[in-house]
């Protein structure tokens, strides 16, 4: 095999504050096979050549030499009349917004260096959005309301594809035929695109790649995949093209409309790291084109899908840690958009992406993808060989945040990282998808958050049992309550996934959901929610078997090249779109903990059914919660320093007995347990074995076996007792 150069390449646009880890994770199993690679995130690249002193006194220049003022908007007139303003402005904004120029936060927060357009109209509110977060935090909101004046100007004046976090995603949305996107590319490249191709151009001179690899996770980065493939293509023909990622997971396994191949060569599906590998043995060595694995490719004019290779996925123990090398860390945007606190963690902060586990070990919901190998293919890693990657990336990109990207992390995979991180005393906040199972007790959610969680996004879906059993969520409304109040009360914020329109869904169980979302809100077990509106996909139980979920697929037809979106008809259920604008606006007021009272009535401009929910149904769950389940198979920690052992002499009736003082040190004060003589020293030499430093595992049978065995008596005695209690309320944890 001759030598491999591979460029990895994120199209426009993802994220501005994090990378996209698509490229992070192939360049990590790329270093493990010694394959020379260099990455780049052109989303960040492109965003912060436009969003300059050149940049935009280039584009401002652009449009008044074509003409184009003449039918702009009042509002795009008055953002080109302060031209001046911008150009002198942006630079300074965009270091603030990169952590490089904090002391600008005091200038902007006064509300007169920023030139303002229609987006600060909204800003009626803004003391009240932000009461005591700072000057900084009120700053960077301002600098995103700038960034996001400027983007409306782009679209309305330069480029309507353009978006800061997609880039024509309208064109690769629902796309059953490939007509919309030909079209768009065989016309003259955008302003945008000739920052584009000029990046990508400088990107190839440096890295001299022989193969470029477009990972393309969403709809609004295929437009920007496309046009790199084109480019690379007509100017530099010996370099190989291959597509793969999110979007041709999901979108492209029925491709065969061969102009798509006019821009890539390859497309390969699911995990990257086993086709990528043969696609360089075939390439530039002996490897047999019907020998690659998951792959399409144009063989004499026709579309053809290649899976012959006998080899399985590498195991994801075996793919390497996801390098971030290359990547221009330090510039990514830290924007502040106040959407609600959990989209804050995922537009704030630069995130090192990890996953826990490959797939999901429930993989049952019947809305999701579970027949794609990204989700059915469970593999779980240890919590060692992550704390290695965390370390890793750390070290690398010096940043100790984490977001483990997982579809639902396994409860006991994330008892085993926390504890690991523990053990290693490792500095770190994270925050991950979950499932609300019953398995996350006080105890593991105090572990967790101790770990570092400061987090968890989970799905509630459509707050209804039948719904829920339905699309098999495994769930209750009542667990999800109890479950989230666990997190919430050891000081985990918690996210819910709201869903509205799943199919046969009634206009009464749409207000019953929205009477169960406000009062979990209500009761401050849950802070954060986003509604969305049911989507039938291809690969969905529900969308491969519409009939059995009482719906029935009424299109689109297929022509050749995604593949994914379905359109489908409901005849029993509720009109759902109408009620979207309601659900979203009483969920933007219960964040912000108020209109509680309101009647539900109230949301809408139309008759709704009165809910049928109990009003103190929430509360009820939330008494009946069952607190932490204890099995034998429960591991007992013991998280602070061992205890100083003394004794001292109590004096009742004349008698003395000698007692056991425990002097637990805790980082913000002291305290003192105290207990008879021989359990004293039992419970000392129990959290000398309990204690992270230990090496022995301690499950709840073993310590009932011996207590039971020392004392001749039940397990029971101990654990009501007033030293293992104060014990439990500061470091002591069964999970």
């Amino acid at each position: 095999m001759s030598n491999p150069k591979v460029l990895l390449i994120t199209p426009p646009f993802t994220q501005l504050n994090t990378p996209y880890p698509g490229t992070c994770y192939l360049k990590g199993y790329l270093n493990t096979q010694q394959v020379a690679s260099y990455q780049v995130d052109l989303g960040i690249e492109v965003i912060l050549r436009l969003f300059s002193k050149a940049g935009l006194r280039a584009m401002f220049d652009a449009v008044e030499a074509e003409g184009l003022l003449d039918r702009v908007s009042d509002n795009a007139m008055r953002i080109y009349q302060l031209r001046e303003e911008y150009i002198a402005t942006v630079h300074p904004v965009i270091r603030m917004l990169q952590h490089k120029n904090p002391t600008l936060a005091y200038s902007v927060a006064e509300r007169e260096f920023l030139p303002e357009a229609s987006r600060f109209d909204q800003l009626a509110d803004l003391e009240w959005a932000f009461g005591n977060m700072g000057v900084q935090d009120k700053a960077r909101h301002l600098a995103t309301l700038y960034l996001e004046d400027l983007a409306d100007f782009i679209k309305e004046a330069v480029d309507p594809h353009f978006g800061f976090s997609r880039y024509a995603e309208r064109l690769g949305m629902s796309a059953s035929s490939f007509d919309e996107m030909a079209e768009a590319l065989s016309q003259e490249p955008s302003f945008i695109d000739g920052i584009l191709m000029a990046l990508l151009e400088e990107k190839i001179q440096h890295a001299r790649p022989n193969m470029v690899c477009l990972s393309v996770p969403f709809p609004g980065n295929l437009y920007g995949a496309l046009r790199c493939g084109q480019y690379i293509k007509a100017n530099h023909p010996g370099v190989h093209v291959v597509m793969g990622g999110g979007y041709p997971n999901t979108e492209l396994r029925s491709v065969s409309d061969p102009r798509v191949f006019a821009a890539i060569d390859f497309i390969t599906l699911d995990d990257g790291e086993r086709p990528i590998h043969h696609l360089m043995g075939h390439l530039f060595g002996d490897r047999k084109l019907e020998d690659l694995k998951r792959t399409f490719s144009l063989v004499e004019g026709k579309v053809v899908y290649h899976n012959g290779s006998k080899q399985g996925d590498v195991s994801f123990g075996q793919t390497g840690t996801p390098d971030y090398s290359d990547l221009p860390i330090d510039r990514y945007l830290s924007v502040l958009e106040v959407a609600n606190p959990m989209h804050r963690l995922w537009s704030d902060g630069r995130w090192n992406k990890l996953t826990m586990a490959h797939g999901c070990y429930w993989k049952k919901c019947s809305f999701c993808d579970i027949s794609l190998d990204y989700i059915k293919n469970y593999e779980p890693v240890s919590a060692s060989i992550l704390c290695d990657r965390m370390e890793e990336q750390m070290e690398q990109t010096g940043e100790t945040g984490f977001h483990f990207v997982d579809e639902a992390a396994p409860p006991a995979l994330m008892r085993e990282l926390a504890l690991e991180i523990l053990r290693r005393k490792l500095v770190v906040t994270w925050w991950t998808n979950i499932r609300f199972e019953s398995r996350f007790t006080p105890d593991l959610c105090r572990l967790l958050k101790i770990s570092g969680c400061i987090a968890v996004s989970g799905g509630l879906e459509v707050a209804s049992d039948r719904l829920l059993e339905k699309m098999k969520k495994g769930v209750t409304v009542e667990q999800v309550a109890q479950v989230a109040e666990n997190f919430t009360q050891s000081g985990i914020m918690v996210h819910a996934y709201l869903m509205y329109g799943f199919p046969t869904q009634t206009d009464q169980e749409t207000i019953d959901s929205l009477e169960m979302v406000r009062q979990l809100f209500m009761h401050g077990v849950i802070q954060s929610g986003f509604w969305h509106q049911f989507a039938m996909t291809a690969h969905a139980p529900a969308g491969l078997e519409p009939e059995f979920f009482g719906v029935e697929r009424v299109g689109p037809v297929f022509e050749g090249f995604a593949n994914n979106d379905l359109q489908h008809v409901d005849t029993s259920g509720a009109d759902h779109v109408q009620y979207s604008e309601g659900l979203k606006k009483s969920l933007f007021n219960y964040m912000h903990g108020i209109c509680f009272d309101y009647d539900l009535q109230e949301w809408f401009d139309f008759e709704v059914p009165g809910s049928s929910i109990p009003a103190h149904y929430i509360e009820q769950a939330l008494a009946d919660n069952p607190g932490t389940y204890i099995s034998d198979s429960s591991r007992v920690v013991w998280l602070a320093a061992v205890p100083v052992l003394s004794f001292y002499e109590k004096r009742k009736k004349g008698k003395i007995t000698v007692r056991a003082r425990l002097s637990v040190e805790l980082k913000s004060h002291s305290i003192d347990v105290t207990a008879e003589e021989t359990e004293g020293k039992w419970l000392h030499a129990f959290l000398n074995r309990m204690s992270l430093a230990s090496k022995e595992k301690i499950t709840f049978a073993v310590l009932r076996q011996e207590y039971e065995r020392d004392f001749g008596q039940s397990i029971d005695r101990l654990i009501h007792g007033q030293a293992w209690q104060e014990l439990k309320n500061t470091a002591l944890l069964i999970v």
